[in-house]
């Protein structure tokens, strides 16, 4: 916070101010029934770049209901996405856990349930590819515990019928099942339509991000204000395809044969309209919890799921890009509100993982995580709320595809980074504090650091691999 004051002073006063006056408007009663089991409302973006948001510095996109969220909470700037791609990030999130302790799901789930290294193809021949139900843990135990547990998006952790959310803890859940979709007709680039109403596909009108909001707001104003909710609303944007919201085209988009060329090209403007669309979104929802006297009972949280490709979207300050574990594949944005339970305004810069989130929400709601599936992640919102300092801990990441495979792992300022293709290893050392944009490796400079991150790396995998492979 205080490195981010002395670049700009002035960029944080007019947040703060709004801040203020939106706690001095919040009654007694309303603070003090913070304290109690929160409303919950979890928004993750799809391939937001984290130079995409005017509150972490973009200069072209106006992001006013976003802005305004981070100014009232806390708004990270160490947060990490627990993958650089959708599912493996998902699969964090709602099992609390690395995602490799699950097989199959380290790696994006291709288009049509198509799997893309050795266990995910083992898996989709034995129709099991995707996130099995009995690992799941977020929604289940709020459940369990009494919350009213809706979603509306981007899935993406199986097609099969019995790996779909209800299957997962979802009282209802409106579903795009695959990583991409036309935003207007809901199909991927086969043509296949992929929009499913718990476990029967469905047809709707309208762009998807509107869709998702406009479900989200039907229900707060539904839901009597006496019974606790869970609302996930994982959006598709603003990942491909590039489709204007103003914009409806004659036809879906169709491409029989993936080509990134068509689904994945697109321009700044189209990009801008897309992230706009996603703050409208927001800001209705935020307006919807005040208008519904939910504001100041509700833990509200907006992440990305993973960084942006490289099309026209920035992940600015850093190097890389989705599908890569340089920083720009995995750090992005991340802010919490919670009246009367988090401080206001303040930016925090410790190291943090999606899964993180999992653990606050459930510490939250009262929850005890299951004793056969302890959670990797930790109450990080219940840290600040109590006003400790950071744990320190190491943060690993791997992502596999074909015969490629990542590695990462951060301790302290110190990352080590490796690169395996076949054959071909990449080496890499970071020290993140001098050189958050990953220029100077500083692998040969820093041979004994490089060791002992590299032994942490290997203890940490023997340790994820005691699951059981297909």
């Amino acid at each position: 916070m205080t490195q981010d004051l002395r670049r700009n002073p002035g960029r944080f006063l007019l947040p703060l101010a709004v801040a203020l006056l939106w706690l001095a408007g919040f009654s007694a009663t309303q603070a003090a029934d913070a304290t109690a089991r929160p409303d919950i409302v979890l928004i993750m973006a799809d391939n937001l770049g984290h130079g995409d948001l005017s509150c972490y510095g973009c200069p072209d996109i106006q992001t006013p209901a976003i802005d305004r969220l981070a100014a009232q909470g806390v708004r990270f700037t160490n947060f990490y996405s627990n993958g650089p791609e959708c599912t493996p990030t998902r699969t964090a999130l709602l099992t609390g856990r690395y995602q490799q302790r699950v097989p199959g799901l380290e790696c994006a789930l291709g288009t049509g349930n198509v799997g893309r290294y050795d266990d995910a193809v083992a898996l989709a021949e034995k129709h099991e590819l995707g996130l099995p139900p009995r690992e799941s843990v977020l929604a289940p135990l709020l459940k369990q515990a009494g919350y009213h547990t809706v979603a509306l998006g981007k899935w993406h952790l199986g097609y099969e019928k019995h790996l779909l959310p209800p299957h997962h803890g979802f009282d209802y859940f409106l579903a795009s099942l695959g990583g991409t979709i036309d935003y207007f007709y809901h199909n991927e680039p086969t043509g296949e339509p992929v929009l499913y109403e718990n476990l029967a596909r469905v047809t709707r009108d309208g762009y998807f991000t509107d869709l998702i909001t406009d479900g989200a707001v039907d229900f707060l104003r539904r839901q009597p204000a006496n019974e606790p909710i869970f609302l996930y609303l994982p959006y598709t944007a603003p990942s491909a395809p590039f489709q204007h919201p103003d914009d409806k085209p004659d036809e879906p988009k169709v491409s029989h044969a993936w080509d990134s060329s068509d689904w994945q090209k697109g321009d700044r403007d189209t990009l801008r309209a897309i992230i706009e669309r996603l703050d409208q979104g927001v800001g209705k929802v935020l307006k919807t919890l005040d208008e519904t006297g939910r504001t100041g009972k509700t833990l509200v949280i907006f992440c990305s799921d993973n960084g942006a490709y490289p099309i026209a979207a920035s992940n600015a300050p850093f190097r890389g890009h989705a599908s890569e574990l340089f920083e720009g594949g995995i750090h992005v944005a991340c802010m919490a509100r919670w009246p009367g339970r988090l401080p206001v305004g303040v930016v925090d810069d410790r190291p943090t993982l999606t899964f993180d989130l999992t653990a606050s929400i459930l510490a939250a709601a009262g929850c005890t995580p299951p004793a056969d599936r302890p959670l990797d992640g930790i109450d990080i919102l219940g840290q600040i709320a109590a006003g400790q300092p950071p744990k320190p801990r190491p943060l690993f990441w791997r992502a596999r595809r074909a015969d490629r495979t990542w590695r990462a792992v951060r301790d302290g300022n110190l990352k080590y980074l490796s690169r395996q293709d076949g054959t071909e290893l990449k080496e890499y050392v970071f020290d993140l504090s001098k050189d958050p944009g990953e220029d100077n490796n500083l692998l040969e400079t820093l041979p004994d650091a490089a060791t002992k991150l590299k032994k942490l790396l290997a203890g940490w995998e023997r340790d994820v691999h005691r699951a059981q492979r297909p």
